[in-house]
């Protein structure tokens, strides 16, 4: 069994009905900056390549705009890659078709957002039966699996109460527990805790980091804050401008980091 379940390769990503030539800008060795200029296209990736450990949780950390979140995108296929390839346990997610996409969303993958994407007309527990009930779930057996894991994240007793209830860290609670219900192999966390107080984000760290010692799952978690990456993150790739700078351990990170952009996240957390 391999020890890798996601490879980005030569991932770029051009917003903008230049496509065709900001690509081949890219590819001669522009920068993002003077391809926009030229092109008036907005350059999501330049070239990513990646490789994400089975059953870690690797972390994605940059700056606005540096091209995070539209790199977890592509994993799920929310967002498509102008060129380059997607993989999955060694399957080129770009091959597949509508129904083929559906049953990764459904089976494979799961996605946390950072506005919780909640269903405001439905109960905390039909919110986190949801996935279960689109993929045809027995409805019984998909309640007492929601109820499981809303007891898991501690939110038992609000089972029948509404999104709008509820507080930020507990709806993002429902949130985590919707995507675990589905028991998928691989979970995208897209600035799943950025809108929460610091307390309470602390706590939903916590919640996480006990979680995946029991889960082992393959987790994606999308973040700007470095404390966060180190914190969480047993694998970590910083981007900027659209490009890896550094893939490495925490310790690589702090410890040796590659270029001055990443050392002065180091720095500045130090200081």
């Amino acid at each position: 069994m391999s020890d890798v379940k996601i490879e980005v390769r030569d991932v770029y990503k051009v917003f903008g009905a230049n496509e065709s030539q900001a690509l081949a800008l890219l590819r001669a060795g522009d920068t993002r900056q003077s391809v926009q200029a030229q092109t008036q296209c907005n350059v999501g990736l330049a070239g990513v390549n990646l490789t994400v450990p089975v059953g870690q949780i690797s972390c994605i950390m940059g700056l606005s705009g540096s091209g995070k979140s539209t790199l977890i995108r592509h994993m799920n296929r929310l967002i498509d890659p102008s060129a380059g390839e997607i993989l999955i346990d060694g399957q080129n997610i770009l091959a597949l078709d509508m129904p083929g996409l559906r049953q990764l969303r459904r089976r494979t993958v799961s996605m946390v957002f950072q506005s919780f994407g909640l269903l405001p007309h439905i109960n905390v527990l039909e919110n986190v039966a949801f996935g279960l009930h689109v993929r045809g779930d027995d409805k019984k057996q998909a309640r007492e699996l929601a109820l499981a894991w809303l007891e898991r994240v501690g939110l038992t007793e609000y089972a029948k109460n509404y999104p709008d209830e509820l507080s930020g860290g507990m709806r993002q609670r429902v949130g985590l527990a919707r995507a675990l219900a589905t028991d998928t192999e691989v979970l995208l966390m897209d600035e799943a805790f950025s809108a929460l107080d610091p307390l309470i984000r602390y706590d939903m760290q916590d919640q996480l980091i006990a979680l995946q010692q029991r889960l082992q799952k393959t987790i994606v978690f999308v973040t700007h804050d470095i404390d966060e990456a180190l914190r969480l993150g047993q694998h970590i790739a910083i981007l900027r401008d659209g490009k890896i700078e550094q893939v490495g351990t925490p310790d690589d990170i702090k410890n040796h980091p590659v270029n001055d952009y990443v050392e002065h996240f180091v720095v500045r957390r130090d200081s």
